[in-house]
């Protein structure tokens, strides 16, 4: 409604391709703005509820007639496995393409994915069925080298190695090399966090405290509060607090009620209490740059 689609975002890291909810019409909105559906490897469902995760079927039903070979990783809550399962059952289908599934947990935060450039790790939300939020870290990779240094003074290859990785270096003969004047200073670690349907608990800033960007709902405004409360939903303004009291450096508001068809209030309301805020909007890119 209003031009708005249900949840789903694609998040790209180098040459990975992770997908966060899938709402229904995903797969038109894939095509629509040219993400490359077929680079998808993983795939995190924050929920139940039938807008964050319908379009599924149909995109694994895609997969398969596209006679799809690489694997795919689906994490999610329990009950979505039989979900799927049955689903493939009765429609006699027999992927074309080896599926993975991983029950989340609402207890505490929990490591998923652990990849050579980055982790995702899952927390719990507040919601009225289990519910996790994402969140999206970089790890230090490889430093890089002053070269003036190396021509003035040549480095073996072991240390060159040892250097890279952070680690100061000494050789046989107890000459030291460290690694901060050998090499420029790392790049800050980027992460983004992407909090679905949640009730207003300001707690739940432990798990992504000082990211870089926040995606975080945003249903209602701070006149139907009452409403979110009843709901276990967030106005704009509850939004705005937890961006602020986790330190974030970005909020994204969204998942808006229907009742609204001008989004400019809300984001106004957020913007009295955390001013670096935008709307997410369908088919926009939010880089999130290295410094």
């Amino acid at each position: 409604m209003h031009g708005r689609n249900h949840t789903a975002q694609v998040v790209r890291f180098g040459q990975e391709f992770l997908l966060i909810d899938c709402g229904e019409g995903t797969q038109i909105q894939l095509r629509k703005f040219k993400a490359k559906a077929s680079k998808i490897s993983t795939i995190f469902i924050s929920h139940l509820h039938g807008d964050h995760y319908l379009g599924l079927i149909g995109l694994l039903s895609s997969y398969h007639l596209s006679k799809r070979k690489d694997p795919l990783r689906i994490f999610g809550p329990r009950g979505l496995d039989e979900i799927i399962t049955s689903h493939f059952r009765w429609s006699q289908t027999r992927l074309s393409y080896p599926l993975e599934f991983t029950e989340t947990t609402t207890e505490g935060k929990v490591t998923l994915l652990d990849h050579p450039q980055f982790t995702v790790s899952s927390f719990p939300l507040q919601h009225r069925i289990p519910t996790t939020g994402f969140i999206i870290q970089e790890k230090e990779g490889l430093r890089s080298l002053i070269k003036s240094k190396l021509q003035e003074r040549p480095l073996s290859l072991e240390a060159i190695q040892q250097l890279r990785l952070g680690q100061d270096y000494q050789n046989a003969n107890g000459a030291s090399y460290s690694v901060k004047d050998y090499c420029h200073p790392s790049a800050s670690l980027r992460s983004y966090a992407f909090c679905s349907d949640t009730a207003f608990n300001p707690l739940l800033t432990a798990y992504f405290e000082g990211v870089d960007v926040l995606y975080h709902e945003s249903t209602f405004m701070e006149a139907d509060s009452l409403r979110a409360t009843e709901t276990f939903h967030c106005t704009a303004k509850q939004a705005a607090q937890v961006a602020k009291l986790a330190g974030a450096k970005k909020l994204l508001l969204g998942h808006f009620s229907s009742r609204y068809p001008d989004l400019d209030e809300l984001l106004a309301e957020a913007q009295t209490i955390f001013p670096n805020t935008s709307l997410s909007e369908e088919g926009i890119t939010y880089p999130i740059p290295t410094s």
